[in-house]
């Protein structure tokens, strides 16, 4: 069993139930029982979400990809969220969930096509219940709550207030994500507020990371995230983001109640983001080597490698198996990321509307026309130009 620490517990100190150190502790706050996570299977979410983070930098690196937003030391906080859901629950991201995508059974190299300028999104968001990358910052919060409205009003699924049996499965919930740097954003203060006057069912789940690009959160808010809730009359919650156990536990608990009729809850991952905003970003020209030092020494990872070790719940033939899996998910990665389809040219004009418009069929044909000015033709002499 947990043991339960030893310090006073202010009301948002954040809430951790796996230590640095890998030992799990209780929360009076946050009641959970470690035996109710399958922690092997969480331990092998991170190690290959992290990897494919790894894979897709280096491929950028290479020129094989535009830009990547590296979710490095952020992987508790995705996989625990993401572990949450059932289902029939909705995701909507940001553009570095890149864990929660992998939980939802997307196939990564969908995430690669929108960076390497194949696709315009990659996937049908209804396939795994995970909508598309949306890279302006907070819109997605807007939208968690339009479909959440839409859960009330024009049920896709069971009535909000349907108890979850073997006969009658729980309602849906949608879950929203969301960067300290959002909440910054007009759109995100007014999801909040609608969230909460009418009700429904959706859960924002803030990555503290402390950065905003270049922007500390200390230039955003002089009180943390979770405090920030009251005012929208949002339930907040702060855990220790880098604690996979805390953030499975906590959207676990605000899931539930957003599915019987609770409302939404606000919860803040206080983590770091341990690498830069972006691989076109130079992280060293704003922060402290001693900060990243700090946080490297809260790996995720690491510390439930340590519980699992310490625990006896995985041997190191388990840990080289998931090593020897990640290596060969990394090269079937790297080869299908280079075999990815060059994309039509008419295919944004196609996707404008569910039907071609006049004026975007002129503009169609003015843009072939411009591409066919642009190709190579042969000179006299019968050597191209």
């Amino acid at each position: 069993m947990p043991r339960t620490s030893a310090k006073t517990k202010d009301r948002l100190d954040p809430i951790q139930l796996l230590t640095p150190q890998g030992e799990a502790v209780s929360d009076a706050r946050l009641p959970f029982d470690p035996a109710d996570a399958d922690l092997p299977a969480l331990y092998r979410d991170m190690v290959l979400a992290r990897r494919l983070d790894s894979e897709a930098i280096a491929l950028q690196r290479q020129g094989e990809l535009g830009l990547w937003p590296s979710l490095f030391g952020q992987e508790a906080a995705q996989i625990g969220a993401a572990r949450a859901l059932l289902p029939s629950d909705m995701v909507f991201p940001t553009y570095r969930e890149h864990g929660v995508a992998w939980c939802r059974g997307l196939d990564p190299a969908s995430l690669l096509g929108l960076f390497r300028g194949t696709t315009l999104g990659g996937w049908d968001p209804r396939d795994v219940n995970f909508n598309l990358y949306t890279l302006v910052i907070g819109a997605q919060t807007l939208h968690a709550v339009g479909y959440a409205m839409g859960i009330v009003r024009d049920p896709v699924g069971p009535a909000v207030s349907a108890a979850s049996t073997a006969d009658a499965p729980a309602a849906p919930a949608v879950l929203a994500f969301l960067g300290d740097g959002a909440l910054s954003e007009g759109e995100t203060n007014e999801a909040f507020i609608w969230a909460t006057t009418q009700s429904l069912p959706v859960v924002f789940f803030c990555q503290n990371n402390q950065w905003a690009i270049s922007a500390p959160y200390s230039v955003q808010s002089t009180v943390p995230v979770a405090q920030r809730a009251a005012g929208f009359g949002l339930p907040g919650i702060r855990v220790d983001g880098n604690d996979v156990l805390a953030c499975l536990a906590a959207t676990r608990s605000a899931l539930h109640t957003a599915r019987t009729g609770g409302g939404p809850t606000l919860i803040e991952a206080f983590t770091y983001r341990r690498n830069a905003h972006t691989t076109a970003d130079d992280a060293s020209r704003y922060r402290e080597t001693a900060e990243e030092a700090e946080w490297a020494a809260k790996d995720p990872i690491a510390r439930l490698h340590d519980h699992l070790v310490t625990t006896g719940a995985a041997d190191s033939a388990y840990f080289a198996g998931i090593e020897a899996e990640a290596q060969t998910f990394a090269e079937g990665l790297r080869a299908r990321c280079r075999a990815l389809p060059e994309p039509d040219p008419d295919l944004p004009f196609e996707h404008t509307y569910a039907e071609m418009t006049p004026e975007l069929s002129r503009q169609l044909a003015e843009h072939r026309a411009h591409l066919a000015s642009l190709q190579e033709l042969p000179d006299p002499s019968g050597e191209r130009a």
